[in-house]
């Protein structure tokens, strides 16, 4: 089965949390703090692989969760870093967030980006020793990992892209010129997948993409609409083939006319491509009035007549094909960089049910703060003062008693300052 788009649940490790421990050595006295850090989450890294052609597999697994890291140890013992897990996918790819921002365009074979990103482990309490508090109680918890939906799409590499109504003859043209073998029939829709055909007989090997006929109204959802046509967008020429055939009664200028607004009503840019005008079936009688016809619609613009069946005319348009490679550049992919947990300067107050809760960059701490440990919340309760957020409180007029809620802890509002309860 051919998937070209799929939606999955990346969640990258959670650090493992740093240790609280001392040194109890025979003949050792005072041994100090020895807590070691915890051991970074893994990430979520896709990786291009040249054997894959589609995103079936990601179909059927939804959810790709990478390896915690582990907790510190005594002896400043470091944790193990949790092993990332790298999801394969097929060049071509387009990993995107929910809002549409693009993360990742992967077309090379090896490519390897990082999607989301593991948490830095805790530091252990070795960490916090200082002249003035020689014996520290105090560690961090393990910071979160990137966790969100990503929505893969996938657009094949192709140099050469055929367009035209069902039956036009696409399917037969690529059989003759490479080794692809769609299905062909003489009904509508045969091809309802694109395929990917090498042609190596004119010059430098070329990929050409045969993708499921369009019909007016296709970007309103018509027919199969036009959501292949997106396998296209990184062909650099395309062959727009119109049916001469008489007996099919097809009117071959509005067939012309009818692709080429559905092409630009889907991508002005696609539409603006390199194009061959392609008359084909011109082994049927009568085929030479409705070539006339289109070639006066289009002057002086060319239109190459083909039989792909009797392979008439066409080693004439492969060989134009090539010549028009030659002359245009390929497409530039320009990936963006490594995803990068955004960091928020600053900090603000906002309402919350029976609070306030402090939002920015204060929450990162808060998030690797160890409640429940009284010495770590303490800590935490000084970094806020020192940060000055009691300044801000105190703007604010609040009520004796209003909870003040930062990440999973609650402080409290008592006299014009912040304590914990």
């Amino acid at each position: 089965m051919f998937v070209d788009e799929v939606k999955i649940f990346v969640q990258a490790g959670k650090g493992g949390n740093g240790a609280v421990a001392f040194r109890r050595e025979k003949f050792v006295p005072n041994g100090g703090p020895a807590g070691g850090d915890g051991g970074k989450g893994g990430s979520v890294i896709f990786e291009v692989d040249t054997g894959i052609s589609t995103l079936m597999d990601l179909r059927h697994q939804k959810h790709y969760r990478a390896q915690d890291g582990e907790a510190g140890g005594p002896n400043n013992m470091f944790g193990q870093n949790g092993e990332d897990i790298v999801i394969r996918v097929p060049p071509g790819t387009i990993v995107r967030t929910e809002q549409g921002e693009v993360l990742a365009d992967l077309t090379k074979g090896g490519d390897r980006v990082v999607i989301a990103q593991g948490g830095r482990g805790g530091k252990g309490n070795s960490h916090f020793a200082s002249s003035r508090h020689r014996t520290p109680r105090i560690a961090e918890r393990g910071q979160s990992g990137q966790t969100f939906w990503v929505s893969l799409e996938l657009n094949l590499l192709a140099d050469v892209g055929l367009l035209g109504f069902p039956n036009a003859g696409k399917s037969t043209l690529i059989t003759v010129v490479s080794q692809a073998r769609p299905k062909i029939a003489d009904y509508p829709f045969t091809t309802l997948i694109p395929h990917l055909g090498v042609v190596n007989q004119y010059g430098d090997p070329f990929v050409i993409a045969d993708v499921p006929g369009l019909i007016e109204g296709a970007h309103e959802g018509s027919g199969l609409g036009d959501t292949f046509l997106r396998h296209l967008n990184r062909t650099r020429v395309l062959l727009h083939l119109v049916e001469m055939d008489p007996t099919s009664g097809r009117d071959v200028v509005n067939d012309y006319r009818i692709i080429q607004h559905e092409i630009e009503a889907f991508s002005p840019d696609l539409g603006k491509r390199p194009r061959i005008i392609v008359a084909t079936k011109m082994d049927m009688p009568g085929s030479s009035d409705n070539l006339r016809r289109l070639r006066e619609y289009v002057a002086p613009l060319f239109v190459w007549p083909i039989s792909s069946l009797q392979r008439q005319g066409i080693d004439n348009l492969m060989w134009e094909v090539r010549k028009l490679l030659n002359e245009t550049p390929s497409m530039q992919v320009e990936n963006p960089e490594p995803v990068i947990r955004p960091t928020v300067r600053g900090f603000s107050l906002e309402s919350d049910s029976g609070g306030v809760r402090v939002k920015g960059d204060v929450e990162e701490r808060a998030d690797m703060t160890m409640w429940g440990n009284p010495h770590a919340e303490a800590y935490f309760l000084e970094y806020l003062r020192r940060r000055g957020i009691e300044h801000l409180l105190r703007r604010e007029n609040l009520p004796d008693g209003t909870p003040i809620l930062v990440g999973e802890g609650t402080l409290y509002w008592r006299e014009g300052e912040l304590v914990l309860e």
